[in-house]
This record gives C-alpha cells, sequence and structure tokens, in this order.
C-alpha cells in the first residue's frame, strides 16, 4: 500500500468489522426509539459520546474547566428552549475534571504547590461553614440546603482549585479573557435584538409565564438575553465592561486594544439596556478601587473628576431621561426617593429582629421567594431578601455574614497589596488590576442584588479571584520566560 496515500471515507467503509459495528448500532439505535421513543434514542446515542469526551477529558482535564466557563453563560437560558433542569450539569462537568484529573495524574505527580494560598483555605473553611449549616435546627428542609449551597460555598471551593492546578500559566489567562470577552459580546447582541426586534416564542413564553413582572416596567423590557434575568445580566457586563475599559486603555497593540474598544462598548451597552439599577455601580466600584490601584497623583485626580461628573450627571440633571435605559439606571443614584429601597429597608429591620435569637440564620435555602419551591410559605419565605449580603445573613446568620465578609475582605486587601506591589510585568499587573475591579465592582453591587453567587457570574468571580492570587506565579513564569530568550540570543 503506498504510505503516501490517505484513505477515504469510502475505502474505510470497505471494511467488514466497521459495517458490522455499523449494522448493530443501526439495529440497537431501532429498537431503543421502537422500545422508549426519541428520548431513550438519545440517551443510547448519548451514552458513546460522553464516554469518549470523558476519554479525551482524562488525556487533558483543562478541557473541562474550558467547558465549565462556556456553558456557564448559557445554562440557565437554554431551560427556556429545553424542558430540563441544567443547573446540575455545571455539577457534572466540575466534579468529572476532578475524577479526570485524577486518571490523568494517577501515574504523574500533581504539583499541588498552586492551591497551597490563603485563598484556597479561606473558600475550604467557608464551604465547611456552609456545609455545617445543614445540620442548623432552624432548617426544615435538607433538599433547600442542597439546592442553594452550591452557589453559596461549593462552586467557590470547586472552581478555585481547579483554576489553580488546570488553568495556571499565562496563556490560560489570555484564553479565560478571550472566552468571557466574545460571550459577552453575543450575548449584548442578544440584547439589541430582544429590544429592537423582539423576543422569540420561547422568551415569550417565559415572559407570559412569570417574567414579565420584572421585566416589562412600565410597557419598557429590560433585556435578559440568554442569562437568567435581566439582573444576572445587567451585573455580568458592567464587570466585563470595567475589565475591558482598563485593558483598553492599557493595550498597546492596536488590533488588541480596537477588540477591547468593542467589548467595552458591548459590555456597557448590555448593562443599561438590562434597565439594572444596582449593576451601575460596578463600574463605579471598579473604576474609584483602579484609581487607587494607579498610585498616580494625576491619574486619581482625572479619574475622581470623572467619577463626580458622571455621579451628578445622573443625580442632578434630567437629561436623557426619554430613554427608559437612562431613566432608570438615574433612578439609582437617589435610593433615598424610591419606594423600592424603602421596601428592603423595612425587610431588613425584620429580619434583624427575626436573627437576634438565631445566630446561624434560618438555614441555607430557607430565605425569599426561592425557598418557596422547597419550604412553602414560611416567616422566612415570605420577605425579600433582595441582597446577596441579606440573604447570607437570613440564611447563615450573623456568624456566616461576618465570615463571608471576611474571605471577600480578606481577597480584596491582599489582591490590592499583590496587583499594587508584587506584578512587575506590566501586561500582568493591566490584567491583574482589571480582575480584581471587576470582582470588587460586583462585590459592592452584590448589595443590591443577589448577584454573586448566580451563574454566570459566580464562575467569573471565582476565577477571577484564583488569577488574581496566581499572579505572582504567572509573573515569575513570565520572567523566566523572558529571561531564558534573553540567554539563547546572548
Amino acid at each position: 500500500m503506498n504510505p503516501f496515500h490517505i484513505p477515504t471515507g469510502a475505502e474505510l467503509l470497505r471494511n467488514p468489522f466497521l459495517i458490522g459495528i455499523m449494522l448493530i448500532a443501526a439495529i440497537v439505535l431501532g429498537y431503543a426509539m421502537a422500545l422508549g421513543g426519541f428520548i431513550t434514542a438519545a440517551v443510547v446515542i448519548a451514552i458513546p459520546i460522553l464516554f469518549y469526551s470523558f476519554y479525551r477529558l482524562i488525556l487533558k482535564p483543562e478541557i473541562g474547566l474550558t467547558f465549565a466557563l462556556i456553558i456557564n453563560f448559557f445554562i440557565i437560558g437554554i431551560s427556556r428552549y429545553v424542558p430540563l433542569k441544567l443547573g446540575y450539569l455545571m455539577d457534572i462537568t466540575l466534579i468529572s475534571t476532578y475524577i479526570a484529573m485524577f486518571f490523568h495524574y494517577f501515574d504523574k505527580k500533581l504539583d499541588l504547590r498552586p492551591i497551597n494560598n490563603d485563598l484556597t483555605y479561606l473558600a475550604l473553611v467557608w464551604f465547611i461553614y456552609v456545609f455545617l449549616e445543614m445540620f442548623n435546627p432552624e432548617a426544615l428542609n435538607k433538599t433547600a440546603w442542597f439546592a442553594s449551597m452550591r452557589g453559596i460555598g461549593l462552586y467557590m471551593i470547586l472552581v478555585i482549585p481547579l483554576v489553580q492546578l488546570l488553568y495556571n500559566q499565562p496563556k490560560h489567562l489570555d484564553r479565560f479573557l478571550k472566552i468571557w470577552a466574545v460571550i459577552s459580546i453575543i450575548a449584548s447582541a442578544k440584547a439589541w435584538i430582544q429590544l429592537n426586534i423582539g423576543v422569540d416564542p420561547w422568551e415569550q413564553k417565559w415572559l407570559d409565564d412569570f417574567g414579565a413582572v420584572t421585566h416589562i416596567l412600565w410597557g419598557n423590557l429590560r433585556a435578559f438575553s440568554f442569562f437568567s434575568d435581566a439582573g444576572q445580566f445587567g451585573a455580568a457586563q458592567g464587570q466585563i465592561g470595567i475589565v475591558a475599559m482598563i485593558m483598553f486603555f492599557y493595550e498597546k497593540r492596536w488590533k488588541q486594544r480596537l477588540f477591547w474598544l468593542v467589548v467595552f462598548i458591548a459590555g456597557y451597552y448590555g448593562m443599561s439596556s438590562s434597565g439594572t439599577r444596582g449593576a451601575i455601580f460596578v463600574p463605579f466600584a471598579g473604576g474609584a478601587l483602579y484609581l487607587i490601584i494607579r498610585k498616580n497623583l494625576r491619574v486619581i485626580i482625572i479619574g475622581a473628576i470623572f467619577l463626580i461628573f458622571i455621579y451628578s450627571f445622573f443625580r442632578y440633571t434630567t437629561i436623557g431621561n426619554s430613554s427608559y435605559q437612562i431613566y432608570r439606571m438615574r433612578s439609582a443614584f437617589a435610593m433615598e426617593d424610591d419606594a423600592s429601597f424603602q421596601v428592603r429597608l423595612k425587610n431588613q429591620a425584620i429580619f434583624e429582629s427575626y436573627l437576634k435569637t438565631r445566630p446561624f440564620g434560618g438555614g441555607i435555602g430557607h430565605a425569599g421567594s426561592r425557598a418557596i419551591t422547597y419550604t412553602g410559605e414560611t416567616f422566612l419565605s415570605g420577605v425579600a431578601t433582595d441582597s446577596w449580603f441579606v440573604l447570607i445573613w437570613a440564611e447563615a446568620g450573623i456568624i456566616g455574614l461576618y465570615l463571608h465578609l471576611l474571605v471577600l475582605g480578606w481577597f480584596t486587601g491582599k489582591g490590592l497589596y499583590i496587583s499594587m506591589f508584587q506584578i512587575k510585568n506590566k501586561d500582568l499587573e493591566v490584567k491583574t488590576a482589571a480582575l480584581l475591579c471587576g470582582v470588587f465592582g460586583i462585590l459592592v453591587a452584590s448589595y443590591g442584588n443577589a448577584v454573586l453567587g448566580q451563574f454566570p457570574t459566580g464562575l467569573l468571580v471565582y476565577t477571577s479571584m484564583a488569577y488574581v492570587f496566581m499572579a505572582p506565579s504567572l509573573d515569575k513564569q513570565l520572567s523566566d520566560t523572558t529571561d531564558k530568550i534573553q540567554t539563547q540570543i546572548s
């Protein structure tokens, strides 16, 4: 046989063994469809695909983390089109990646030094506390705990070590940023379609069933793209917006700078089109933190003037009120006059009275309207939490809230130190600062909305946290590479 000849598909089909395999597969598939219908046939088809996917995952476990980052954006929105609960797909993906990593390194030595840091330990302490909340005597339903603890504590302890072990090179950081940026552009394009062309039939059904109560206000649609809701969409786009803005200002390559400009515009368009008032505090808080990171008095003064100008525009003028999106954002700067803000304060006063004798809270998954599914009508499920931190306070108690704030505060404080004093590579310094500012913006916005533990914001925040704490290691890798290149040249 000619060694340079590449067999065609037709030639491969001459193999009687392959023909036999295909014939058997066709018979099995036909029998499965006749016996159990389309769903059974789909399961039969999926089994070999899943086995092959897991085989590929064992060969290269980082594929699992890449897949998790991508589906993170779509996992809730897909449920509008497919009548399946896909939330557990993230759990399966992350746990499968750990199992694949175990087999991949079964006969190799896995370097565990990247996870030997205070961020991992703090995430572990927080998860242990969340786990122990399962035994909270106030908790009525274990299923409610399991459904809610994943976003509150489990994903944090699963994602951070995975990033540190599998995505621990500068190229991985670039991949993460590109995945995030590209999908965010697509998300804002989808929001534009919803506002200017209209929602599709499946989205309309979602609005008709229950979404319209919060997503059509005064006849105006709050864009939600393919996210779970407008609040989540607005916060996520605000986060990528501040990241892109920082990258744009300090990117030297014009193609990359143009790319980040597009991401920046798309991010802030998406944020404004969501009509989510709290989302505007993501770029405000992130931008203010970046002024501190810069350590440049001139930049601080110019930036402060710019922030004051933007605040004054929204707070003291009525310019642009003909646009519902601008009017909606403007109301965030006059919360003392907002009826819904006053209701939130009253609800917090109710929680304060209830939690005085419950330092461990009322149980994970037991507060707010989402708890009704598991606990029915109870005191906690009848009072809206709204804020992420109020949610933690109500479910995990004042002890849990303090512990949670300690973890987030430690990350922010040490992240500032790392970004300001430990990174020598200018490109990496900018990326680290951008990620830190994006996370800080989400933390501030989480006071108004429970966005932190939801898809896709949760995984984006935890991945960003991991990279901020990995920055010194990445900086050393870049320095060693530069030294090696210079040695080869000399």
